[in-house]
């Protein structure tokens, strides 16, 4: 059970929903996610079991993609639609060449301020708990890349985007600030997540799809094992003696034909193929185990 389940978050849940229900679902307490997504958000939410949990760190800056709807004509609280309206509310058509104009200049590395209602922390409490009680907040803008940023398609006042994005990148906030742009004031309508970081749509699974698996005592089909995850990671093969090492705390060598000498990190794997730890390098092939499994 040490890996990942790719789950299809439905719509209205929270991503700490979604994590109970797995707790349950799965029947342990070891359960984490790579990375949360809003309660009218879908799609890709990686949830991380047993000693992978402690994988979680090597994911925070990984790259998203998202397709999701922009409604034209007025503002939001929340930047996206289950907010209260800070504008008046227009009657607007978009026009497709103005908008393309404009994603062209978010189409690179920029500073994105997070909305206000978010789970960024103000002097150790969450943006939205000061929020929920009318306590004005001032979010440090964060750097942010977009590798891509396609207009899909114009119908009225609303506009569908896919984007390809750093982590830490915040959908309502483009949503919020195309809007700001366009004068007439814009919200997130729709949002689904494709990918996070290794994980796709294509992979991910219903909780009722789920469920089923966990009763039919085939949740293990489900599951991206820990060998697995961190593909870009050079994986090294190791022995028993040198397992044995690794867990007692012990550097290990990598051979310079097997690691990149240019790689901060290995992944140490038994001749099972099963991950045994993440090394991290202190010497031109010899690694120290940051993380054990």
């Amino acid at each position: 059970m040490d890996g990942v389940i790719v789950v299809d978050k439905p719509e209205g849940w929270t991503s700490h929903d979604v994590v109970a229900k797995m707790r349950g679902i799965a029947r342990t307490k070891r359960i984490g996610h790579l990375g949360t997504l809003d309660p009218i958000a879908t799609g890709v939410l990686p949830l991380v079991l047993e000693k992978a949990t402690r994988l979680a760190q090597f994911y925070t800056r990984s790259d998203k993609i998202y397709e999701g709807v922009v409604h034209f004509g007025w503002s939001t609280n929340t930047y996206d639609r289950a907010g209260e309206a800070t504008s008046e509310k227009k009657e607007v058509a978009v026009d497709a060449a103005e908008l393309e104009a404009l994603l062209e200049r978010f189409r690179c590395e920029f500073l994105q301020t997070p909305p206000p209602v978010s789970a960024k922390k103000v002097d150790g409490r969450r943006a939205y708990d000061l929020a929920r009680q009318s306590v004005a907040v001032e979010l440090e803008p964060v750097k942010v890349t977009l590798y891509e940023l396609t207009l899909l398609g114009v119908a009225g006042a609303d506009a569908r985007l896919r984007a390809h994005c750093s982590g830490g990148t915040y959908m309502r906030s483009l949503a919020h600030d195309l809007g700001e742009l366009m004068g007439c004031g814009a919200h997130l309508q729709e949002l689904r997540r494709t990918a996070s970081a290794e994980f796709e749509i294509s992979q991910a699974r219903t909780l009722e799809q789920l469920q089923a698996l966990a009763t039919d005592d085939r949740l293990v089909d489900a599951i991206v094992p820990a060998s697995q995850m961190l593909p870009l990671m050079t994986g090294v093969y190791v022995d028993d003696l040198t397992v044995t090492r690794i867990r007692q705390g012990r550097n290990f060598p990598a051979s310079p034909f097997r690691s990149d000498p240019a790689s901060r990190y290995v992944k140490a794997l038994s001749r099972e193929g099963e991950l045994v730890a993440i090394g991290e390098a202190v010497l031109p092939n010899l690694y120290h185990p940051a993380v054990v499994l």
